[in-house]
């Protein structure tokens, strides 16, 4: 566990960077282009803020089922983000929207199943 101060550098996967656009082109469509402007801010600033604390986060419940704790999980309700922590760098790999079943999209996404 890193130490008060320690400062890390987020970086997200393609995929986690298509999960933003198509988030915001479904919000943009269903709640208009300010509500999607809105939400993409808030998971943006969520995302910045693991430059501290990242192991704040918690593990996912799907893969933690699984005896797999190498990823964490922050929420903005009803959005996951879910990460990495390898050394000094966060690595996000998916942002969605937690009513989702899970189970198939992280076993695709994040174990290469």
């Amino acid at each position: 566990m890193a130490g008060r101060g320690a400062r890390y550098e987020v970086v997200t996967t393609a995929g986690a960077e298509q999960d933003l656009q198509s988030l915001f082109e479904y919000l943009a469509e269903y709640d208009g282009v300010a509500s999607a402007d809105q939400v993409l801010d808030r998971l943006v600033q969520l995302a910045q803020s693991l430059v501290e604390l990242p192991e704040r986060g918690t593990h996912p419940r799907e893969l933690a089922e699984l005896g797999i704790r190498d990823f964490r999980q922050c929420v903005f309700k009803p959005y996951r983000l879910i990460y990495r922590v390898m050394s000094k760098k966060v690595v996000i790999y998916l942002i969605v929207d937690g009513r989702r079943n899970l189970q198939s999209l992280l076993s695709r996404r994040l174990l290469g199943a």
